[in-house]
């Protein structure tokens, strides 16, 4: 993700000021590490004008995502996996396992992204999926040392995994666009629970706003915000859902899409394309709308610009 080198995204603009989009390529710190598991929860409302995300402004310090507008989320912690235990979670780990439906990964792994991404949520806009429940001031056979664990564990709850859709996941390329790490985040949708509100925590996030995602793609377009483009792409497929219970019901019907960019130059373009392009090796579309962003004026955009897809 970004760091805070001159060759990737600077310090957050002052009020009234946009940050430049970095450049269209990022050398990786480690390239031979293998990518870091992660979580990203897209939180979701039904709003006046149609269904609304909630995005939050990275600090322009933070070396993930410095000063861009993204969906809340970060790395696994060690301590994600030791909330696996039933009197945490509201159901067994093998549906967690088999909603993500990758083989490889352990039921064990399974659940701790699920934790990831609760926890992310309620670090950085405050939102938690948690339920009271008896059992689970019940200390687990390893006592999870971190405070969210102690939080869950004063309070007697467990989290809501099911409110949470596995929605997509994306692997940071060798040659990334944006980052200097490798990442392996899954992509989970959520509605915003009934009666509690979103808002950034003032510390890895300076600003946070609901925007429907055809007004955040016009503020990117218009140099209002940052973003980067699995944030581009994902607004874009939320464009095709009225509401949250048609966006949470299409995530639930299907497994969640592996997408791993592949860049090339086409001239002087730079050009990331996805799953289903004719330069990608998957050829099975993953996503809907275009299958490739280039870089050009430093800004990911669609070829052709967003324009018909805005309907501007």
């Amino acid at each position: 993700m970004y760091n805070n080198t001159p060759e990737t995204f600077p310090m957050a603009p002052s009020p009234g000021q946009t940050s430049p989009t970095p450049r269209p390529e990022t050398l990786l710190k480690d390239p031979g590490a293998p990518p870091r598991d992660a979580a990203s929860v897209v939180l979701l409302r039904d709003g006046p004008t149609g269904l609304e995300v909630f995005l939050v402004q990275r600090h322009g310090a933070s070396d993930v995502l410095g000063g861009a507008h993204v969906f809340p989320g970060g790395k696994v912690d060690d301590t994600d996996a030791l909330l696996a235990p039933t009197q945490y979670l509201d159901q067994p780990v093998a549906p967690l396992q088999a909603q993500l439906a990758e083989p490889d990964l352990g039921a064990g792994a399974a659940a701790s992204l699920f934790v990831a991404a609760i926890r992310e949520a309620w670090e950085e806009c405050g939102v938690l999926f948690a339920e009271a429940h008896a059992g689970a001031e019940e200390a687990p056979t390893q006592a999870p040392d971190s405070d969210f664990a102690h939080m869950l564990a004063q309070r007697g709850l467990r989290l809501q995994t099911r409110h949470l859709a596995p929605w997509s996941r994306w692997i940071t390329p060798l040659l990334s666009p944006t980052m200097s790490r490798r990442f392996d985040t899954r992509f989970f949708l959520a509605a915003l629970p009934q009666g509690q509100e979103a808002i950034h925590d003032n510390h890895e996030a300076v600003a946070s706003i609901w925007l429907t995602p055809r007004a955040a793609l016009l503020q990117y377009q218009a140099r209002q915000i940052e973003l980067v483009p699995p944030q581009i792409m994902s607004l874009l497929h939320l464009m095709q859902y009225e509401d949250v219970a048609q966006a949470m019901g299409a995530a639930r019907r299907q497994p969640p899409p592996v997408i791993l960019p592949e860049g090339f130059d086409e001239g002087d373009t730079r050009v990331l394309c996805y799953p289903g392009d004719p330069h990608h090796p998957v050829r099975q579309r993953a996503l809907p709308g275009p299958t490739r962003l280039e870089y050009r004026h430093k800004r990911f955009q669609p070829p052709g610009g967003f324009e018909a897809l805005l309907g501007l």
